[in-house]
């Protein structure tokens, strides 16, 4: 389902899998936590919101 929904999605986009993490796995495990937001910061710092 997350493949589809990249490749249906508009503008800069990443996708990102994070090795051996489930779902729920991300919200609460900091071995898995921890990358997943490194790289949404990465991200969101390299296309701010409004910006083209």
């Amino acid at each position: 389902m997350s493949v589809e929904a990249f490749q249906s999605g508009r503008g800069p986009k990443e996708l990102h899998w994070i090795d051996g993490a489930s779902h729920v796995d991300l919200h609460d495990k900091e071995r898995h936590v921890g990358p997943a937001v490194a790289e949404l910061t990465d991200f969101f710092r390299a296309h701010p919101a409004g910006a083209r």
